[in-house]
């Protein structure tokens, strides 16, 4: 098995030996993953297995009581031991964040064009006019149709897929090395959820960004994953390449993951392809 301390020279991001405790449980126990440039590293298990919190933690957004050991290293620093403010300069900026649902990610009182300008104006100290035309361009580049006007309108004025392509969009206004993607597409139905993938995709190849893509479906893994690493009970199990992973597993509980996945759903499906009328 490939860990993260033999692939750090070539990763954006490195979680070496990370185990998260609270209240005196362990959640994570000895994670190591590295993200590179340009690729998307899937991160699957079953509920409770340790995705969520492994992403939460590269954000510092870990519950009140967490106590955390190992390193999870971004461009020289180790993230785990930066004070708060020098923390809240990398969110959003460098690493940000896609939740699963975007009826609650997305504030409903606010304008898209708000949400999505905020961050520029915060991180990147853009002025109104710069960040507006920042915001329109990041969602011509997510395939919200009309972008010039979509940017006035709120998120309940747009249907469940334009809202995670809206999401997505936020995550990316800074230009963030990493993206952590939190079951994005779970929420969805499985055409809308084809073409968020290929969203994905696309911008991981075109921006060159390391995606982290947090999912419980192999499925979804075998559409857009280069490297996989599967969880359970808090350990990284198995990492190594998509077709390793997915064709010849070599831990029981990945080749369990695999046997549950419904017939002719297996490894190897892409399910990519967007349905008409879907934006690829």
């Amino acid at each position: 098995m490939e860990t993260a301390g033999e692939t750090s020279a070539n990763g954006v991001l490195t979680i070496s030996d990370l185990t998260v405790a609270i209240h005196g449980k362990e959640i994570l126990r000895g994670v190591d993953i590295a993200l590179r440039p340009g690729q998307v590293h899937g991160l699957a298990g079953e509920s409770g297995s340790g995705k969520t919190m492994t992403g939460l933690a590269v954000l510092g957004l870990l519950p009140h009581g967490a106590r955390t050991t190992g390193r999870i290293e971004l461009a020289g620093r180790d993230l785990l031991s930066l004070p708060a403010k020098e923390l809240n300069a990398v969110r959003g900026a460098e690493v940000a964040m896609v939740f699963q649902d975007p009826a609650t990610s997305l504030h409903p009182m606010l304008s898209v064009g708000r949400q999505l300008t905020e961050h520029m104006r915060h991180h990147l100290r853009l002025g109104r006019r710069e960040a507006r035309e920042r915001a329109i361009d990041l969602m011509r580049k997510v395939r919200i149709p009309g972008p010039e006007e979509a940017i006035d309108r709120y998120p309940h004025q747009f249907s469940g897929g334009m809202r995670q392509r809206i999401a997505i969009a936020v995550a990316l206004a800074c230009s963030p090395k990493v993206l952590i993607a939190d079951e994005p597409t779970t929420a969805l139905d499985v055409t809308v959820q084809a073409g968020i993938l290929r969203l994905l995709r696309g911008l991981c190849d075109d921006l060159g960004l390391a995606v982290l893509l947090v999912t419980h479906d192999l499925g979804v893994m075998s559409a857009v994953a280069d490297e996989v690493s599967v969880m359970k009970d808090g350990l990284v199990v198995e990492t190594g390449p998509r077709g390793q992973v997915l064709r010849e597993p070599r831990h029981a509980y990945t080749r369990a993951l695999l046997d549950a996945l419904p017939e002719n759903a297996g490894a190897e499906t892409t399910g990519t392809e967007p349905s008409e009328g879907e934006p690829a």
